[in-house]
C-alpha cells in the first residue's frame, strides 16, 4: 500500500514557475514508477511525466517537453514536477500516481495509487 500526498500548487502567472512536491509512504519506494498526471477543467485526465524509480527512466508528454522536469528522490522517497514557463493551458488539477507495472505508462488506468491533488491555476 501506496500513499501519496501532493503539495506545491497554486496561482502564478503565465511563463511563471512552479514545483510540485508527491511524498510517497510505505517501503520499497524503488519499485514503483511515479507519474505526474492532469485534469483541466471540463476535460478527461491526462499523462503528463513519469520516471522510474529504480532506472531513472523518464518519458514526457509532448506539451511539457522542454518545460516540465521530474525528477525523485529515493531517499525521501520523493517525486518533484519542475514546471517552468507556464501557460494558461496548464491551468488543472495535477495529480501523482504510483504503480509497479511495466505497462504503458500514459495510461491512468494502469496506476493503482494516486494523491488528492493540487491545483494549478496561470493567469494570463
Amino acid at each position: 500500500q501506496v500513499q501519496l500526498v501532493e503539495s506545491g500548487g497554486g496561482l502564478v502567472q503565465a511563463g511563471g514557475s512552479l514545483r510540485l512536491s508527491c511524498a510517497a509512504s510505505g517501503r520499497t519506494f524503488t519499485r514503483y514508477r511515479m507519474g505526474w498526471f492532469r485534469q483541466p477543467p471540463g476535460k478527461e485526465r491526462e499523462f503528463v511525466a513519469v520516471i522510474r524509480m529504480s532506472s531513472g527512466y523518464i518519458y514526457y508528454a509532448d506539451s511539457v517537453k522542454g518545460r516540465f522536469t521530474i525528477s525523485g528522490d529515493n531517499a525521501k522517497n520523493m517525486v518533484y514536477l519542475d514546471m517552468k514557463s507556464l501557460k494558461p493551458e496548464d491551468t488543472a488539477s495535477y495529480y501523482c500516481a504510483a504503480d509497479t507495472s511495466y505497462g504503458v505508462p500514459t495510461d491512468a488506468a494502469e496506476y493503482d495509487y494516486w494523491g488528492q491533488g493540487t491545483q494549478v491555476t496561470v493567469s494570463s
